[in-house]
């Protein structure tokens, strides 16, 4: 059996709140998805952050099953 798909897509405007740098966003069907990060200073900062505090280690923030 053969399967032959056409596919036409249209985007006249397209917003995206937030990509991270593992984030994919897909438009149509995938033939070929490639890996991409960039890397953006859109804060305009000029030094490094401060150091971050450790958290202690009590609970998870998130429950987690218990082993078993």
């Amino acid at each position: 059996m053969h399967l032959t798909v056409h596919q036409s897509i249209s985007i006249h405007t397209l917003k995206v709140n937030s990509v991270s740098n593992s984030s994919i966003l897909q438009i149509g069907s995938a033939g070929i998805i490639r890996a991409n990060a960039e890397l953006y200073n859109t804060g305009g900062y000029t030094e490094q952050a401060e150091e971050a505090e450790a958290i202690s280690e009590q609970e998870p923030l998130v429950p987690l099953a218990p082993p078993g």
